[in-house]
């Protein structure tokens, strides 16, 4: 009986979360017959759960390099038992819903736990409405996907942090052993999960269990979790972050300014994410955004005023790190899924802003205080949930998308292609986890050797094909199922197979997505110039990145999407392919040439829009200069003379005194 009574207060969250997570499903099961994910990352994980239980983990299939396209090392480890034990296909959802719809329920009981001492019970109560009603969890949860599990990890770190700070009784050796625990899940759980095993670190170093230097060295195996992830990515794959991390992170990425492209991130965020507007307007209600950050100073009061500055700073910590997406060229992916886990530590602070208004109108009338706290809290509730059932209906019409484009072309390939096909993907989920044949990921996640071309853009791919079809040509893909225009490399793309078309999904990268028979006979066909020429002595293939590393090539303001993968015709009439980049100013490099031997500089160049003037110089002065007149590219040849050239490694830099111009290939050759 006494353990009756003490499970008694959660059945009304059982019951209510098990409605929403009932109306949630039944909802992807109208709209799509059966179960399906919302997101096509979803199926990634699959097909990784399905690798463990079939014996080749991190192989995202068998006999293929071990990737990371999965980003959770734990989820797929867990969706493996479920497949172990013929939960398999379409029914693996099952597995995640429930996984997530527990874990969202147990989400809404840390919010309470953790804002209670804080804030009050009314408040607690309103913080756990918030999770509770919030769509962006219920989407999560719907969508097949880690974020809630991945949520309540956090937040349960940060309360068992907090507690451990606060009360002397609990820092016992099984505690800190939970904690440990913890902290090694968190980032096993997702990257970022880092942050919870940072904070239990400070927690147990702070106020450890016993005195003396062993007390605060109990600390060091919760600091060293935080890096656990990134010590087995190093040790399996040669980087310390995942293919996901090198796809997305700004981090490496040639095209953006560090500092400067997470700074924008974040006034998106403030401004537009947090303000409901835009990509969050499904979410959260427009104009919230004051209200949120001053949720964040409620927060800090609240730990002042309750004497629990550890929690608070716990909580503040948790809702800050919503902006480590930052870091990421977008967080605006698949419904902003990669903000959410940490929305629960917004909750709090408002959750405290409604108990400063509390404290508020209690100085007029006392007994209305908590009346006026709960009617705050609950109002931010209600603003939440009066989105809720456009979310559900969002969660299953995007589910429908993915199961109409690319679950169905899947499908088609496991019917139709060749056993032995290769097929190139740029949604790489479900088609391989329903296409049951070989992937060659186009943009890197699970072929991890490809993220760098994917990143650099479309001329790169161009280029590291003309070299995969030399040095490896069986890894080349057979088939393409992509999105023409983010393939953008109409070239390698042959006879039109089969195609799903979907207009009334806005989860999806396109409505058309398109199986191809891959063609690669015109690789290679750039490789020369067409224009008369004697020996060369150099050649520098512009966007081949390793061609421009082996010549010194600056980006010099190169900008994302400022690449091309070009087909035209040489003046005899024969088809020619070559990667570039547009929308050159001005390009630098060396070249290795004969001192004192006059050349012939050979440009592949088009210019962009009425023509441009291109100028070449050495040491800063002009030794030659070109007209490219408006159309087509053309090549054009530029006399370099001999006392110019003083040393082997010569830079040489290309400007445009009018226009810009895209530039795809330089070649040197001796003068007649």
């Amino acid at each position: 009986m006494t353990r009756t009574k003490r499970l008694l207060p959660f059945l009304p969250l059982v019951v209510v979360t098990s409605l929403l997570a009932r109306s949630s499903i039944q909802a992807v099961l109208d709209k799509v017959g059966h179960p399906g994910a919302a997101l096509d990352d979803a199926y990634i994980h699959f097909q990784y759960a399905r690798a463990i239980a079939e014996g080749h983990p991190l192989r995202f299939q068998a006999g293929e390099p071990i990737s990371t396209g999965a980003t959770s090392f734990l989820w797929p480890a867990v969706l493996a038992l479920p497949y172990a034990l013929g939960i398999r296909g379409e029914s693996i959802l099952w597995a995640t819903w429930v996984f997530s719809f527990v874990a969202l329920g147990a989400l809404v009981y840390e919010t309470f736990a953790i804002t209670k001492p804080l804030a009050g019970r009314a408040a607690g109560f309103g913080a756990g409405a918030m999770t509770l009603l919030f769509g962006g969890l219920a989407w999560s949860a719907a969508s097949g996907m880690e974020v809630v599990p991945f949520a309540w990890v956090l937040l349960h770190s940060m309360r068992r942090a907090s507690e451990w700070t606060e009360e002397p009784a609990r820092r016992t050796p099984r505690e800190l052993g939970v904690l440990i625990a913890l902290a090694v899940i968190a980032p096993l759980v997702r990257p970022e999960g880092a942050i919870a095993s940072l904070v239990l670190a400070i927690a147990v170093g702070l106020t450890p269990r016993c005195g003396g230097i062993r007390g605060r060295l109990e600390a060091l195996p919760l600091l060293v979790a935080a890096a656990v992830p990134n010590v087995l990515l190093l040790l399996l794959t040669g980087h310390a972050t995942s293919s996901t991390a090198q796809v997305k992170l700004l981090v490496g990425n040639p095209y953006f300014v560090m500092p400067d492209a997470a700074l924008a991130n974040a006034r998106i965020l403030v401004t537009q994410i947090l303000d409901g507007q835009v990509w969050s307007a499904e979410f959260l209600p427009k104009g919230g955004a004051p209200f949120a950050c001053a949720g964040l100073v409620a927060l800090a009061w609240r730990g002042h005023a309750a004497s629990r500055p550890f929690r608070a700073a716990a909580v503040l910590v948790l809702a800050l790190a919503m902006f480590v997406p930052c870091l990421y060229v977008t967080f605006l992916w698949n419904r902003l899924r990669y903000l959410w886990p940490f929305a629960p530590g917004w909750f709090v602070g408002l959750a405290c802003l409604a108990r400063a208004v509390g404290a508020l109108v209690a100085r007029l009338d006392a007994r209305a205080g908590a009346t006026a706290t709960a009617l705050v809290a609950g109002g931010f509730a209600g603003t939440l949930a009066v989105r809720l059932e456009w979310v559900i209906d969002d969660a299953a019409q995007s589910a429908s998308g993915i199961d109409r484009q690319q679950v169905a072309l899947g499908r088609w390939a496991d019917v139709t292609l060749p056993r032995d096909a290769r097929i190139g993907v740029n949604d790489t989920g479900a088609i391989a986890y329903f296409g049951n044949r070989k992937t060659f990921d186009v943009v890197g996640l699970t072929t991890p050797s490809e993220a760098r071309y994917w990143v650099a853009g479309a001329g790169s791919r161009l280029e590291h094909y003309e070299r995969l079809r030399v040095s490896s040509p069986a890894s080349l893909p057979t088939h393409f199922i992509v999105y023409p225009e983010w393939m953008a490399c109409d070239a390698v793309l042959g006879k039109a197979l089969h195609e799903a078309v979907v207009t009334d999904s806005t989860i999806l990268g396109g409505q058309t997505m398109r199986a191809y028979e891959a063609s690669y006979e015109h690789l290679g066909s750039g490789e020369l110039p067409w224009s008369e020429h004697a020996a060369i002595s150099d050649t520098l293939d512009v966007a081949d990145l390793e061609s421009e590393t082996e010549h010194h090539y600056e980006l010099l303001g190169a900008r994302d999407g400022e690449q091309t993968a070009e087909q035209g015709n040489a003046p005899d009439g024969h088809i020619v392919i070559d990667g570039g980049r547009t929308q050159r100013s001005r390009e630098r490099f060396v070249v290795k040439l004969a001192r004192g031997v006059k050349v012939i500089a050979l440009g592949r160049v088009q210019a962009s829009g009425e023509g441009s003037d291109l100028e070449v110089r050495i040491r800063g002065s002009v030794v030659g200069k070109a007209k490219i007149e408006a159309g087509p590219w053309t090549e054009i040849a530029v006399e370099i003379l001999g006392d110019a050239i003083t040393s082997d490694a010569t830079t040489i830099e290309v400007s445009a005194s009018r226009g810009t111009y895209s530039s795809f290939h330089w070649w040197f050759s001796l003068a007649p």
